[in-house]
Formats: structure tokens, C-alpha cells, sequence
């Protein structure tokens, strides 16, 4: 998490004829946040396509499968309007809620000449699929339609 960023930007670096976008969540934004100063400074065309559910999503499934939807900490009521923190740093910024514009959003992102931040608004509590549960090999992953009661009270997470 907070990994995207700093990646694209290097990649578009790297390609700078190249399309590049980050898709991430809002909480993988904020970890980097400061960088959309650096796409602003170097004009990089990165393109952050924010999926956002005002959860950190990942740690969200994983409590909603594994600790019987007991959530702590993975909810945040308090984020940035990404949209005019955009414009904030002189970035383009669009927001999409409705699916039916979603596809004239993705070709306005894609079509600006520059930077561009998308904040758009997913299902809350929509998982994310395939997934490797705690302790599982790579061909036990979960997949969408699966039962995921399945992994209740079989996997572990490690606390650090």
C-alpha cells in the first residue's frame, strides 16, 4: 500500500511516450500524497485512478472474513476531496459516482494532456477477488462466487 504512486511516476519516467496509470485505493494515495506536488513540479501525465470505498479495502475483506466483520480502524469518514486537492496542485481532477459515466471519465483521463486524479466511488463493502487467504497456497486463492465462509476461522493472521 502507497506503492503505486511513486511506481507510475517512475515508469512514466522511464516511458515518457507511455500511458501510465496508477490504479489504487484512497488509503494508497495518502500514504504518498506529497508526490502529486513532484507529478505537478515535472508535468509528469501520470494518471491516478483512485477506486475508492472510504475503507482501507484489503484489510477490510480480510476482517470481514477472517474476524466475523469485527472492523477496526479500516473505515475513514474524514478523507480529502481528491478532486480539488487536484486542482489544489494544479492537476486535473474528476470524480465519477454513477457507473454510466464511467467510461466518458476513463476517456477524458486518458485523452488530458497531463496529470490527472479520478476519485471514483465503488461499492463500500464490495470485495476484492482473487485472494490467497492466511496460510493457503496460490491454488487455494478465493475467487469471485466462492464461498468465502470457507476461510472463516481456518486462516491466521500474523500480527506484527
Amino acid at each position: 500500500m502507497g506503492y503505486g504512486l511513486p511506481a507510475a511516476m517512475g515508469a512514466q519516467i522511464a516511458y515518457p511516450d507511455r500511458l501510465c496509470i496508477d490504479v489504487a485505493g484512497e488509503a494508497s494515495i495518502q500514504m504518498n500524497i506529497q508526490e502529486l506536488g513532484t507529478l505537478a513540479q515535472d508535468n509528469l501525465p501520470v494518471k491516478i485512478f483512485i477506486l475508492n470505498n472510504e475503507y482501507m479495502g484489503m484489510v477490510r475483506q480480510w476482517q470481514q472474513l477472517n474476524f466475523e466483520d469485527r472492523y477496526s480502524e479500516s473505515y475513514s469518514d474524514a478523507l480529502p476531496d481528491f478532486v480539488k486537492l487536484g486542482d489544489a496542485y494544479g492537476i486535473k481532477g474528476l470524480l465519477v459516482e454513477d457507473p454510466a459515466e464511467l467510461d466518458a471519465t476513463i476517456e477524458e483521463m486518458i485523452n488530458h494532456d497531463g496529470p490527472v486524479i479520478v476519485d471514483c466511488r465503488v461499492a463500500k463493502l464490495e470485495n476484492c477477488f482473487p485472494m490467497v487467504p492466511a496460510g493457503a497456497a496460490h491454488n487455494e486463492m478465493l475467487l469471485p462466487g466462492d464461498d468465502v465462509d470457507k476461510v472463516k476461522g481456518d486462516a491466521t493472521l500474523a500480527v506484527v
